[in-house]
């Protein structure tokens, strides 16, 4: 069985009786700095010279400062920039702020668990990962509730890294609902196994296929879109409230029956031997290794992929028949 942590499994005084520094001021950043801030931790924002997110952190009220001043003044130092920009922080100066005794903490395990980043021996290495977008943990947050998370341990040089990480945890609000207790590796594992397999790469190449199936077929774009993108939210909604059994209850018996004799068409042993296939690539380095080359190459391809998704006709037909959907809340502007 899974050990899941609460509040009263956590010493909020362990986290308050630190100096804090957050590294990083977007979706995660800024909910764990203002959480831990409220829950009475001395917090400070470190950010690179120039940064956007400066003056947005300014006006809540943090004090914000040059990334590795902030580190060095710390003895909590949590990273929570994007994967692909803390390896460049650590070589640039991050790695001489953090000291011994000092906890580096992050969101994710994956420069730890790849190796892109080899924390020093006498530093306490955890991870706290909210399960959720930043500004839902946030929200609930002050709300008085929480959302689930997660909490790890890489390295317990003091011995009590797993008491600082609860109370850590504590501070953002993660006990009021549940913390499962996990590793780095299966944290990173996990994450980018349902990324890539589900939740972003799965559901993403599943519609474009089911619209362009329909499209090839001769039926209007507008019709495909509807049936293939824009009800994917009424149904994971319903599997996201109750799971897969109470979707299939709430739809109608025709969409529950085609469910059983058709799904198994489309999502079948093949794609499953995919999947092991992509988990073994995550498993042994080669996604993250291929991903960090990618990106230190100047991200050529990223970018193509990124152009080419934008210029599928999916998206083209949903930019306008958005227009038709007020009740929507999209983006405010091109991305």
């Amino acid at each position: 069985m899974a050990t899941i942590y609460y509040d009263d499994d956590a010493d909020l005084s362990l986290i308050q009786g630190r100096t804090v520094a957050v590294l990083g001021y977007g979706s995660q950043g800024h909910a764990h700095a203002l959480n831990l801030r409220d829950s009475g931790v001395d917090v400070r924002v470190g950010l690179r010279e120039g940064s956007s997110s400066a003056a947005r952190a300014q006006e809540q009220g943090l004090t914000v400062k040059p990334t590795n001043e902030a580190a060095a003044e710390a003895d909590v130092v949590v990273v929570l920039a994007p994967d692909t920009a803390q390896k460049g922080m650590w070589n640039d100066g991050l790695q001489d702020a953090v000291e011994p005794g000092n906890a580096l903490v992050f969101g994710h395990g994956f420069n730890v668990h790849f190796g892109f980043i080899d924390p020093p021996a006498g530093v306490d290495v955890f991870l706290v990962a909210p399960k959720s977008p930043g500004h839902i943990a946030r929200r609930m947050y002050e709300q008085g509730t929480g959302v689930p998370g997660l909490v790890a341990v890489h390295q317990d040089a003091s011995g009590s890294t797993l008491e600082l990480g609860k109370s850590y945890a504590a501070g953002v609000g993660l006990t009021r609902a549940g913390v499962l207790h996990t590793t780095f590796e299966e944290e990173t594992e996990t994450d980018l196994f349902g990324e890539q397999a589900v939740l972003c790469g799965g559901i993403s190449h599943l519609i474009q296929a089911g619209f362009e199936t329909l499209v090839e077929a001769g039926y209007q774009p507008e019709a495909a879109y509807f049936e293939c993108l824009h009800e994917v939210k009424l149904i994971v909604d319903m599997i996201y409230e109750g799971g897969i059994s109470w979707m299939r209850h709430s739809v109608s018996t025709t969409a529950e029956y085609g469910d059983y004799v058709s799904g198994p068409r489309v999502v079948n042993e093949s794609s499953k031997a995919a999947m092991r296939e992509i988990l073994a690539e995550i498993r042994d380095g080669s996604f993250a290794n291929g991903f960090m080359a990618e990106i230190e190459g100047g991200g050529e391809y990223f970018a193509r992929k990124r152009a080419e998704g934008k210029a599928h006709q999916v998206e083209v037909v949903g930019r306008e028949l958005r227009q038709m959907m007020p009740f929507i809340e999209g983006p405010t502007e091109d991305f």
